[in-house]
């Protein structure tokens, strides 16, 4: 138990399962004041009852007014909000020639439009409450392209730029705005995955895994993203705005 976010309240979308409830406990394990949302409102209360003084709130980030009722909420019921983490994401693998826009808008929808409203909606009421910090979930994806997820990791290079965007016309109200990019971490999202990269790059079945243990030394874990998020959550990074963190053990680096 720590300290870092001790008095802040937190808002952690996307937080049912996987990097959002991971977040959300480590905030809370520092003194935050935690709200979750998910668009699974049972996955939100099965989080928030693992967190002391959490309170949940069902949420489809796609949805302008749900996003607003959600800030509202979280003001109304905590007095004020001080941290964003904007969390929820999709993955639906598919090559782009077989790929509808109704799936390209499935997915960027939820990853980029989705980041953008809460963005939107969040950030006067941080600024309402003295200031604070963002923290959005981008991806390595971002930094290059992969088989089957164009429209996963067009909609991440695109948060990559709206944090940038946001983190410049925000640091006059006194909010920071940094991107996490996790490389692969063992996340439903990653393991539903799994079979699609296998027939797309002719492995055989758990040859991801080697494959990931090869470039990346093994598969990251939530707790992994967490930690960094809280860096960027926290006063520790109080010099870092419109940053970018990768986080994928050294995948992005080397060619081979």
């Amino acid at each position: 138990m720590g300290d870092a976010l001790d008095g802040r309240v937190a808002l952690v979308t996307g937080a049912g399962k996987g990097l959002g409830r991971a977040i959300a406990r480590r905030f809370a394990e520092e003194g935050a004041t935690v709200v979750v949302s998910d668009i699974d409102g049972d996955a939100a209360r099965r989080t928030a009852q693992e967190i002391p003084d959490a309170t949940h709130l069902s949420c489809d980030v796609r949805d302008e007014e749900q996003v607003q009722e959600l800030v509202a909420h979280t003001v109304e019921r905590h007095g004020g909000l001080h941290v964003l983490v904007p969390n929820a994401g999709v993955g639906r693998p598919q090559p782009l020639l077989e790929m509808s826009l109704a799936d390209w808008r499935e997915v960027t929808s939820v990853n980029l439009d989705g980041v953008f409203l809460s963005i939107r909606y969040a950030a006067p009421a941080i600024i309402a409450s003295g200031g604070g910090t963002i923290v959005t979930l981008a991806s390595v994806t971002a930094t290059a392209g992969s088989p089957l997820i164009g429209h996963y990791a067009a909609a991440k290079a695109g948060v990559v730029n709206l944090t940038r965007t946001a983190a410049t016309e925000l640091r006059p109200y006194g909010v920071r705005v940094n991107a996490l990019l996790p490389g692969f971490v063992d996340t439903d999202l990653v393991t539903s995955a799994r079979p699609g990269f296998e027939a797309a790059l002719g492995l055989p079945a758990g040859g991801f895994d080697g494959l990931i243990e090869q470039k990346q030394g093994g598969y990251g874990t939530p707790d992994d993203v967490a930690e960094a998020a809280l860096f960027f959550a926290s006063d520790r990074s109080r010099f870092c705005t419109g940053s970018g963190l990768v986080l994928d053990g050294g995948l992005d680096a080397s060619l081979l």
